[in-house]
C-alpha cells in the first residue's frame, strides 16, 4: 500500500492533449465530454493544432477564449507539413517529466465519459507497474471497434495486453515516460502507438486494456481517407505505399 501511495505521489498531475487536424465539429464534441470530466485530480488541457484550415484555426481560437483550453498552433512551433504527432509527444514527454506528471492523450475522434478521465488514473494508480492504461473504443451500438477488434469477448474487465494500446484514449504513466525515450522514435513514422505500446513491455511495464471504460469512437474523422481502409483496402495500401502516408 506505500509503495501504490508513493506511486501516486510521483503522479502528481495529468496533462491531457487532444492532437487535430480540422475535423472540427467532432472535435469540439471530444472537448465538451473532456471538460465535462468528473476528476478530481489536478490537470491541464491542450488542443494542438495540426496545421487544419484558417477557419477551423479561427474556430478553435473562439472556442479555447469561451471554454478555457489551452490551444497550441503547431505553425507557431515548426514548419514541417502535419502530421507532427512526434513532436507533440516529444514537446508533452518533456513537460511531463518536469511536473512528474502522466501524459493522457484523447483523440479528436473520440468522446469519453464522465467517468473515464478519473477511471484512467485510479488504474493507474492501482497498477503499479503500468506504463499504459487505455479505454476501448466502441461504436454507437455499444460494440467493440477498430482498433481494438481484438478485445470482443473481454468485455468489463481490465486486460493485461501484449496487444498495443492505441492512442484513442490512453494514460501514459510517468514511469512509461522516464523508461521510453521519444526522442529515440523513428521520425520518418506518422503514428507511434504501436512503438510505444511495444517499448512500455520492453522496458518491463505492462499495458492495461479497461473494457470496463469504454469511449465512443469514429475511426478516422480528422483524415477521411484512411475511411479506404475498410471501403476500398487496396486502394488505401496503394496511397498509403505510393505516398508515404500513415507510417505507423
Amino acid at each position: 500500500m506505500d509503495f501504490i501511495c508513493n506511486f501516486a505521489r510521483e503522479m502528481k498531475k495529468i496533462h491531457i492533449i487532444t492532437p487535430v487536424k480540422d475535423n472540427i465539429d467532432q472535435t469540439l464534441a471530444t472537448v465538451r465530454a473532456v471538460l465535462a470530466s468528473r476528476l478530481d485530480v489536478p490537470h491541464t488541457y491542450t488542443i494542438y493544432n495540426d496545421y487544419s484550415t484558417d477557419e477551423n484555426t479561427r474556430r478553435l481560437e473562439e472556442a479555447s477564449r469561451e471554454s478555457g483550453f489551452q490551444l497550441m498552433n503547431l505553425s507557431d512551433l515548426t514548419q514541417h507539413p502535419s502530421p507532427n504527432y512526434l513532436l507533440v509527444l516529444q514537446r508533452e514527454r518533456r513537460m511531463c517529466l518536469q511536473e512528474d506528471a502522466a501524459l493522457l492523450i484523447v483523440e479528436s475522434d473520440v468522446t469519453v465519459r464522465p467517468d473515464t478521465l478519473q477511471g484512467l488514473w485510479q488504474g493507474a494508480v492501482e497498477h503499479t507497474d503500468a506504463g499504459i492504461v487505455a479505454s476501448v473504443t466502441v461504436d454507437e451500438t455499444g460494440a467493440i471497434n477498430y482498433p481494438y477488434l481484438y478485445a470482443k469477448g473481454m468485455e468489463n474487465r481490465v486486460v493485461d495486453t501484449r496487444r498495443h494500446c492505441s492512442f484513442c484514449c490512453s494514460l501514459l504513466t510517468p514511469e512509461l515516460l522516464r523508461r521510453v525515450d521519444f526522442d529515440q522514435l523513428d521520425p520518418s513514422k506518422s503514428w507511434f502507438d504501436v512503438t510505444i505500446s511495444h517499448r512500455s513491455l520492453e522496458s518491463g511495464l505492462h499495458n492495461y486494456l479497461y473494457t470496463s471504460l469504454p469511449v465512443l469512437h469514429r475511426p478516422h474523422g480528422s483524415r477521411p481517407w484512411k475511411q479506404l481502409k475498410y471501403k476500398n483496402p487496396l486502394k488505401y495500401y496503394w496511397l498509403k505505399l505510393t505516398r508515404g502516408l500513415d507510417k505507423i
